[in-house]
This record gives structure tokens, sequence and C-alpha cells, in this order.
């Protein structure tokens, strides 16, 4: 059963990151490929990536069942998937974790399982196919967080703040969620995980 156990940084503070962290749907968005299924929730949410293979694009349909501690800022997560022919199934499940003071660091823990056609690739560079692809997560996230923040996150001289009595009344409508990224590309993302594998061979970073 592989394991992972990976850290990214997002250059905003998690009082900013957490509350985007804790909305499923803004964090498919930054998965590229990545929908969720309308009207759902209750902490299992549905969904499917697309990929694609060159000319050729697969989808994996599967569900994740996510639950919150906001106090200590970490999610549990339990997923499981199955590809569009029904010949691989994967399980996942572990733990992120937001810390951090100017800068938010995410800590991912957990391992995963697959059978079928891919468990002989997912044995094998499954761990660095996940690094990549949470590589390009925290980038999509970091923008995200620049784009709600206006870029100003993290910049507020906390003297000059003037305590409430109780909490304040939103000043303005919720924003709405931003497009999904881009559809993922096997090619892209498998290059970026040769270039992982190639930097923990030689004993670099990731």
């Amino acid at each position: 059963m592989p394991s992972l156990s990976e850290q990214t940084t997002v250059p905003s503070p998690p009082d900013v990151v957490w509350p985007l962290l804790s909305d499923p749907a803004l964090i498919a968005s930054c998965i590229p490929g990545a929908e969720l299924a309308p009207d759902q929730g209750d902490g299992l949410w549905r969904g499917s990536i697309r990929v694609k293979f060159g000319p050729t694009v697969a989808t994996f349909r599967g569900e994740v069942e996510l639950t919150y501690d906001h106090g200590a800022r970490t999610c549990s997560i339990e997923g499981r998937g199955i590809d569009q022919r029904g010949a691989s199934h994967a399980l996942a499940s572990g733990t992120v974790t937001a810390s951090g003071t100017d800068q938010t660091v995410l800590a991912v823990d957990g391992s995963f399982t697959v059978t079928g056609p891919l468990e002989g690739f997912a044995n094998a560079g499954g761990v660095h196919v996940a690094r990549a692809l949470l590589e390009e997560f925290s980038t999509n996230l970091a923008r995200l967080v620049a784009e709600r923040d206006g870029g100003t996150a993290g910049k507020a001289d906390p003297s000059e703040a003037t305590p409430a009595a109780e909490p304040a009344p939103p000043a303005t409508p919720p924003k709405p969620a931003p497009a999904p990224a881009g559809e993922l590309s096997a090619g892209r993302l498998l290059w970026r995980a040769l270039l992982s594998w190639l930097r923990s061979l030689f004993g670099g970073k990731r």
C-alpha cells in the first residue's frame, strides 16, 4: 500500500487559506480536470476527474468523505474511485493539515491502493504522480487566494484592528466559485512526476 507524506506552501496566512480549504467546491476548482456533481453535501462529495492521454480523454468517477476539524485546521479524507470502464478501482485515505503564520504549510499524509490494470503503475509511480498533482493544486490554490484577497493577504497591521463586539454581517455578497482548472494532461503530469522521481533519486528536495 503506497503511502504519501508531503508538504507544500501557499504564500498567504492560514486565516485566509483555511476558509477556502473548507469549501469542497473551491478545492475542486483547483484540481485540474476535477468536477463536483451538483446538489450534494453532508460530508460526502461525488464527482469526476478527466485525464487527457494524447487524443484520448478518460473519466474517473468517485466519491470522497470529508471530516473537518476547524479548530485544528485539519481535514480527514476517505475516497474511492473507479475508471470509466470499471477495470481499475482506487481507495485513498489521509489527512490535510494547515499550519504556519505568514504563510500556510499544507501537510498531506495518507495512503492509497489501486487494483486492476493500473495497479502496477500506481505502485511504482503513484507517489510521484500524487506529488506532481499536489504541486499543481498548490499553484492553483495560491492563484485563487490572490484573486479573492486582491493580493493583500497577510499585509494588514494587527495593531490597527478594532475588535468587534459581535460578528458583523457580510458586507458584500459571496463571490461566485471560480471556473474549474484546465483539463488534466497526463503527459504534463507524468513529466512533473518524472522530475519528482529524479529529485528524490538524487537526494534533492521532493
